[in-house]
């Protein structure tokens, strides 16, 4: 997923007025302010009034479903480029609760959320010690831990405190 594509889909989301998190790996670079690895996808969550306008507009450039586990999620592909949408709920404070399998919820609180940059453009992101702990409770694969890696860096300049605008 080029970041071309990702900031492509982020001016899409800010034009709308949408609540948005990037999350994921995107997230981690935006952070670091650059681009520190390949990236399968771009991990968007999402308010989930905005939900099918993304869909609709994803379909009409051309992505197709590829997986669909919602409420949790939906994955829309283009050829190598993939936008896995994660569904919030907002509440009236800007929280956002994401439905998982069963009876799961996942809070994204709004206070979690700061601005950083994907190719020298503002985006919203979640926080460095949100996506740190968005990565507990699962087997980590190599991305995971060089992003873990990237977030600790982070963390230990003393720059995940407050927005990062790298």
């Amino acid at each position: 997923m080029p970041s071309d594509e990702v900031m492509t889909v982020v001016e899409w989301l800010e034009h709308s007025g949408a609540v948005y998190q990037v999350n994921g790996g995107w997230a981690v670079d935006a952070l670091v302010g650059r681009q520190t690895r390949v990236h399968r996808d771009l991990d968007v969550f999402l308010d989930e009034a905005a939900v099918p306008r993304l869909i609709a507009w994803l379909t009409e450039r051309g992505y197709t479903e590829e997986t669909d586990e919602l409420p949790a999620r939906v994955e829309l592909r283009r050829g190598e480029q993939v936008v896995d949408v994660h569904p919030m709920a907002l509440d009236a404070e800007g929280n956002g609760v994401q439905r998982g399998g069963g009876d799961a919820e996942f809070v994204h609180r709004a206070t979690d959320r700061t601005r950083a940059r994907v190719a020298g453009r503002p985006v919203t992101v979640a926080r460095v010690e949100r996506l740190i702990e968005l990565r507990r409770g699962y087997r980590h694969r190599d991305v995971d831990a060089h992003d873990l890696a990237q977030l600790r860096r982070i963390q230990a300049a003393g720059a995940g405190e407050g927005s990062v605008e790298a």
